[in-house]
């Protein structure tokens, strides 16, 4: 599949004006029919990182991740995208609640599963090296 290019804004603000009108103001559904829900608060998960590897907090505005912001779309429709099960750090398992979708090699889109073929976005970003092997090391959903 077909990438979208990258988008290129000068702030934060503008690919939060993006988001909105391209995913919490439409219906986004996977390759496979599951509507998936944007809430406005993921914004700061998807598109933020952490100046910390200890700390777990969102503190600085990621222009690569945000970059991509129009591929989140483009990998939840990509019928040839490799879906594993997530990772759940609290009971620490592997879900197939979570949906941990690999496309273009290192992109990864992750949304939480709900009943009624119903979905949330969690994040999106580019994944190194010793993510995507602990992503391809866990169970596999698709194809």
């Amino acid at each position: 599949m077909i990438y979208p290019p990258l988008i290129k804004y000068a702030s934060e603000g503008e690919y939060y004006r993006h988001y909105i009108e391209r995913y919490c103001k439409r219906q986004i559904y996977t390759f496979d029919d599951i509507r998936v829900y944007f809430s406005k608060d993921q914004f700061k998960d998807a598109f933020f990182e952490s100046s910390s590897r200890v700390e777990r907090k969102k503190d600085f505005f990621s222009f690569k991740r945000a970059e991509r912001i129009d591929w989140i779309e483009v990998a939840l429709s990509d019928k040839s995208s490799e879906i594993y099960s997530g990772w759940d750090r609290d009971k620490r398992i592997y879900t197939v609640k979570r949906r941990v979708i690999l496309v273009h090699g290192n992109y990864v889109v992750i949304i939480q599963m709900k009943k009624d073929k119903t979905a949330f976005f969690i994040t999106a970003y580019i994944a190194g090296e010793n993510t995507l092997k602990k992503i391809k090391n866990s169970p596999r959903l698709y194809p």
